[in-house]
């Protein structure tokens, strides 16, 4: 049975911190300034963009590709009225254009993403069907640039947990959503099955970072993004900060023995 979350591990996990300077968060396994964590992420981005989608496909063997069917799956965007679609952090493409072959000719998505690099790709690899029917749009998570009740729908997809202040980034969420709005979010989880969580750990500590800096040519990034992983909250206490958001309808539901879970909620 998964434990309830309490609120001092909601607080810990996502509290918004102000404009108080002193204040710390996580960057992997490194405390830094709040203030700074969003400068040391996009540096990361910066460094793997162009190599992004080659690494997901190598280092997940192929898996991402079925995860993020799931979540389209999972969305079932509406074939014959409009639809808003906004993607967060998903700047290669990667989820929009499956949300959009899934969906019907009057759907439109936005990609929102802060990094630029990340946005290149996703310009780059739009296919030429899709045209008019996606943008790219370079943003925080924190602070969107759109009006109250603008999307049907929101999706996040591994990169909620590189937000700073992830307590905003659900606000901002809840707030750009219709009401009768789906929120869904994939991301990485904590393995909780015996034995598959130490050959998990073994493979993200020296296999990972070994094959980025194959790859990309620095090992680094990678290590980070491997530690982000450990850092991130546990699903009971990522769902207990969806709620306080406002959404209604929490659940979750792991995937790949929990190596990733799918979180959803509703705008009620």
């Amino acid at each position: 049975m998964v434990r309830a979350a309490n609120k001092d591990e909601i607080m810990q996990a996502g509290r918004t911190q102000g404009d108080d300077a002193a204040a710390e968060t996580h960057f992997g396994y490194t405390t830094v300034p709040l203030g700074e964590k969003q400068s040391m992420v996009d540096e990361v981005f910066h460094k793997v963009a162009n190599r992004y989608d080659l690494m997901n496909d190598l280092m997940s063997a192929g898996l991402h590709r079925a995860w993020k069917e799931a979540l389209v799956s999972t969305l079932r965007p509406p074939q014959l009225k409009p639809y808003r679609h906004l993607d967060v952090a998903g700047g290669t493409g990667d989820v929009a254009f499956r949300v959009l072959d899934a969906a019907g000719p009057q759907a439109h998505v936005t990609v929102l993403d802060i990094n630029a690099d990340m946005l290149a790709v996703g310009r780059e690899r739009a296919p030429a069907r899709l045209e008019g029917r996606i943008d790219f749009v370079e943003g925080n998570a924190e602070s969107l640039p759109y009006p109250d009740k603008s999307f049907d729908a929101y999706t996040i997809a591994f990169g909620i947990r590189n937000v700073p202040r992830i307590d905003l980034a659900l606000a901002e969420a809840y707030r750009v959503l219709k009401r009768g709005g789906r929120f869904l979010c994939l991301e990485f989880s904590h393995v909780d099955v015996p034995v598959l969580d130490r050959i998990y750990d073994a493979y993200s500590f020296t296999a990972v970072p070994a094959l980025g800096k194959v790859v990309t040519g620095d090992g680094e990034p990678y290590r980070y993004l491997v530690e982000s992983i450990r850092k991130f909250p546990r699903p009971a206490v990522f769902s207990a900060m969806i709620r306080e958001a406002g959404f209604g309808r929490v659940t979750d539901r792991p995937m790949s023995g929990g190596i990733v879970r799918l979180h959803s909620a509703w705008k009620l």
